[in-house]
């Protein structure tokens, strides 16, 4: 329970390829929707949420294997990058679909290879859009962020609070 909101948490699976010419701000709202609507439920207000690290021009995804998260993290050593997470809701009672997202810049220090590789060692950046969780031991890797903490966990919960409000209604069912 957080914050007084009971949920319940569903991996689903979906595919994640992006769009031709697609935005990262359209990416994390149409991935957001895609995984709310393949898990609808009864009489339930729906989330959805993706994540994605961009450099410049390239998208940061989860690394596919050790060698591929050391090679992110080498494109992010020292360099300045965008994080977009977006935030779909759903309600199953009364339809209504909300699409939004938020974004975070994040700095990064300058890493040693040696500090890369002990941080893929323990195993944190596999599951990790970009290669790092700013949550976990990866905090070290950050110099600064401009914008919200929650983006770049994955979860922006002012964005969540906003979207909430706007389906008020649907939640005194």
């Amino acid at each position: 329970m957080e914050e007084g909101y009971k949920f319940e948490v569903v991996s689903p699976d979906v595919d994640e390829i992006r769009l031709p010419a697609e935005s990262p701000q359209d990416y994390v709202r149409r991935l957001a929707l895609v995984k709310a609507r393949s898990v609808l439920v009864d009489k339930a207000l729906v989330i959805g949420a993706d994540t994605v690290v961009v450099l410049g021009d390239e998208f940061l995804n989860k690394p596919s294997s050790e060698l591929e998260a050391k090679v992110i993290l080498e494109k992010l050593s020292g360099n300045v990058h965008t994080v977009y997470t977006g935030l779909s809701m759903i309600c199953s009672v009364c339809g209504k679909e909300d699409s939004d997202f938020d974004k975070t810049i994040v700095h990064f220090n300058y890493l040693t290879e040696k500090s890369i590789l002990k941080y893929i060692e323990s195993g944190e950046p596999m599951d990790k859009a970009g290669a790092y969780g700013i949550q976990g031991m990866g905090s070290f890797l950050v110099k600064k962020i401009e914008g919200k903490l929650d983006t770049v966990i994955g979860f922006p919960k002012e964005l969540f609070k906003k979207m909430l409000k706007e389906h008020e209604d649907c939640l005194k069912v």
